[in-house]
């Protein structure tokens, strides 16, 4: 399976990094194959274009802030959840991942 994620937090700063390392090693735990966009002090870094997104079987937004780019991720089976819980308990995210890759396209989950 396919995923894309991105991380983003207030500051930009650790979390935003921290989620990230997080989101790659626990897709790649289940599996998973995943792009991770960060969005932080540096600005977009490993930006993920739309043929990537549009491939992905789903789509992780791990924010505290609102990302810049979000209509990329339209008709995306998208899972939202806050960087804090994120870093508290992945295994919610790749919970969600399951339901989600059963959700018709443009579904949102909020984590």
């Amino acid at each position: 399976m396919k995923l894309v994620g991105v991380t983003a937090c207030i500051s930009g700063v650790a979390h935003t990094y921290m989620a990230a390392e997080l989101l790659e090693k626990s897709a790649k735990k289940a599996g998973y194959k995943i792009q991770v966009e960060t969005q932080g002090a540096l600005g977009a870094e490993n930006a993920i274009d739309q043929a990537a997104i549009d491939e992905a079987d789903v789509a992780l937004i791990i924010a505290d802030i609102n990302i810049e780019g979000v209509e990329r991720f339209a008709q995306s089976r998208l899972i939202k959840m806050s960087i804090s819980d994120f870093l508290r308990n992945p295994e919610l995210a790749m919970s969600a991942i399951e339901r989600a890759k059963r959700a018709p396209a443009g579904t949102v989950i909020n984590v």
